[in-house]
């Protein structure tokens, strides 16, 4: 399978070498130090599956590709639409693209049905940009469950996980969902197809909502943020709008505040990735993750106070760190 993974960083790197590994036509989009390291020598990937290097193809120009079978988007969201318009030639008549963003996806309601059906997120494409660059049909939702990270330029450690779910905007069990999951699978990488991908969002999205934003204003780790009363409260007002929202767009997310509270405490002195990312004075993946649930409290009416004013810290305190990079 012709594959590009676009955002070659921690997880795209991590998926690119694997399947490339397998036997797979992959070439990654990549930029900086990062780029030239791979491109020298290799993508060495090491940790809980053992140490070894792969050697994709890597790129840093997305317009030399051509019509491949599948794109694969790891960038974070608020990169997206920068490189959107860039990847018109490697779009072909039968490329399906799978986007691997944290948060509420731009298509989140495309083939969504109901009284919300289309309904566009300006917080997650502003000006639409994806919407015009990336065909709604060709989409294939994703939710990671996979813990990597970039210690030095070209080396990736693997922390734990290998689980990337897939599914169809409208649950239907496509040969396509089919054909990326058995070549994922052939890598070493679990890939199950879930007839309601939206849920999956959900789930994931309950907790990163609350502990990204309030890691990220506080420098906290989950065990830290769950220990403190006020925010451990916080972070459980913040997942009852969530869920509220969720509820209203016909999504029961089957999981307690509570639950999610206790899981965060047994991880322990984890380290979200929003506050890696205020760590390495990166821009903040705020968008997806809490901006566009204000947006759609907004929407749909339902008071978000608790998100309202954690985004908008949130939001100045991405711009500060963008102006000081």
């Amino acid at each position: 399978m012709r594959i590009a993974v676009v955002g070659a960083g921690a997880i795209g790197g991590f998926i690119g070498a694997m399947l490339s590994n397998a036997g797979e036509d992959v070439t990654l989009i990549a930029r900086g130090a990062h780029f030239r390291a791979m491109s020298e020598r290799g993508i060495r990937i090491k940790g809980s599956l053992g140490e070894f290097v792969g050697r994709p193809k890597v790129t840093d120009d997305p317009e030399t590709l051509r019509d491949v079978e599948l794109i694969i988007l790891t960038l974070k969201a608020h990169s997206l639409s920068g490189i959107a318009p860039r990847l018109a030639s490697a779009i072909g008549p039968s490329t399906s693209i799978i986007s691997a963003q944290n948060g509420i996806p731009w298509w989140y309601f495309y083939r969504h049905g109901g009284e919300f059906d289309g309904l566009q997120l300006e917080a997650v494409d502003p000006g639409g940009t994806l919407n015009r660059s990336f065909p709604s049909e060709r989409m294939i939702g994703c939710v990671i469950y996979c813990s990597t990270l970039v210690p030095e330029p070209g080396v990736i450690e693997h922390l734990e996980g290998t689980r990337f779910a897939i599914g169809e905007p409208d649950g239907t069990r496509s040969d396509r969902c089919h054909n990326i999951a058995q070549t994922f699978i052939r890598a070493g990488l679990r890939c199950p197809i879930r007839s309601n991908i939206r849920h999956d969002i959900w789930v994931k999205l309950l907790g990163s909502v609350a502990f990204n934003p309030i890691s990220a204003l506080t420098r906290a780790t989950l065990l830290e943020i769950v220990r403190c009363p006020e925010t451990r409260d916080l972070s459980v007002q913040i997942m009852t709008e969530a869920e509220t929202i969720a509820k209203r767009l016909g999504i029961d997310i089957a999981i307690t505040k509570e639950q999610r509270v206790r899981g965060a405490e047994a991880v322990g002195h984890h380290k979200t990735s929003m506050l890696q990312d205020v760590q390495a004075g990166r821009p903040l993946e705020w968008e997806s993750i809490i901006g566009v649930l204000v947006e759609l409290g907004n929407k749909l009416n339902l008071p978000v106070p608790h998100m309202r004013a954690v985004a908008a810290s949130t939001k100045l305190l991405s711009q500060t760190l963008t102006r000081s990079a």
